[in-house]
């Protein structure tokens, strides 16, 4: 067993991987977040010093295994609890915040490895993503690394720029909003709110049909919508006859065509309980997937062939 820093950066870099490869409303991405935070908390601490990861023994074995003086067979490690107490002790950077995050990320993985209850299902990224970046910037800072460093450019991209708002200010923005279109919402005549909820229903099911999500507004309860930037791998299958495109979304914008709340950025969705991850799906058919032309259309795309070829020979 290793305790050394940079083998522990390195696993911790192919958990995340494997994390942002999945969908961000499939459980397993947050398994995958779960595990790699905690090599990246030991990565932190082995830094510092590899003996800290090492678990306290009355004759010493463990520590003296971990400042390779002896070698044993079973070394053991303290665990993830003590990781992140300890990296709150050693790290400035490290908040109350980012303890109490990765504690809950770690609480969750355990129910999900350890118990029949699906832990990841019933906690949504959209009460610990932004959490979990920060947490993550708060370690790479300890180790004088970046985001980009741990999970590449367009994820860091995306982490920095939900990490830049002012958490404060906007969660009293946010709920200013929200009290804001409610109270307009509320004061409108019986017969009105009734027609506007028929009409944003009908809005929202037409818009699904274009790329949007449908969800409740949090100000009014009558039906909108969400759309947002694609994420992570697409996962593609076969079902019957189709090809069938599975794509992850982080919601971006939402709209509310009754009482006309608008949010333009994750972070205000996050805050409203508006940004929990969606999947995109699309069905078309082998030829159009594949770009393949079928039999009963083989005569038609010939002549239309030979007819370009024909004109573009023509016009010389």
């Amino acid at each position: 067993m290793t305790w050394d820093c940079d083998p522990l950066w390195a696993k911790a870099k192919l958990y995340f991987g494997r994390a942002f490869e999945a969908r961000r409303d499939d459980p397993v991405f947050g398994l995958w977040c779960s595990l790699g935070l905690e090599l990246l908390g030991r990565a932190a601490l082995a830094s510092v010093s590899p003996a800290l990861l090492a678990y306290p023994q009355p004759d010493m074995a463990n520590l003296l295994h971990a400042l390779k003086q002896k070698e044993i067979t079973k070394p053991q490690s303290v665990n993830a609890a003590r990781v992140f107490l300890l990296c709150k002790v050693l790290f400035k950077d490290f908040t109350d915040q980012d303890l109490d995050l990765c504690n809950a990320l770690i609480n969750q993985r355990n129910a999900e490895l350890h118990s029949g209850s699906e832990a990841f299902d019933e906690y949504g990224t959209s009460s610990w993503l932004v959490g979990f970046y920060h947490a993550s910037q708060s370690l790479c800072s300890a180790m004088r690394r970046t985001l980009v460093d741990l999970f590449g450019k367009q994820e860091a991209e995306f982490a920095e720029q939900l990490l830049a708002e002012d958490r404060d200010e906007l969660i009293k923005r946010v709920k200013g909003l929200i009290a804001d279109r409610k109270k307009y919402f509320e004061a409108l005549p019986p017969e009105e709110k009734t027609r506007l909820g028929f009409a944003a229903e009908q809005s929202a099911d037409e818009l699904s049909a274009k790329r949007h999500h449908k969800v409740v507004c949090p100000s009014c309860g009558c039906a909108a919508t969400v759309q947002g930037i694609p994420f992570g791998n697409e996962h593609v299958s076969t079902e019957e006859d189709e090809i069938v495109v599975r794509q992850a979304v982080s919601p971006t914008e939402f709209s509310c065509p009754a009482c006309r709340l608008r949010f333009s950025t994750y972070a205000e969705l996050e805050m409203a309980a508006l940004g929990e991850p969606y999947t995109r799906t699309t069905r078309s058919s082998p030829e159009e997937y594949y770009g393949l032309i079928h039999p009963d259309q083989l005569d038609s795309y010939v002549e239309e062939y030979l007819r370009d070829q024909y004109t573009e020979y023509d016009n010389e």
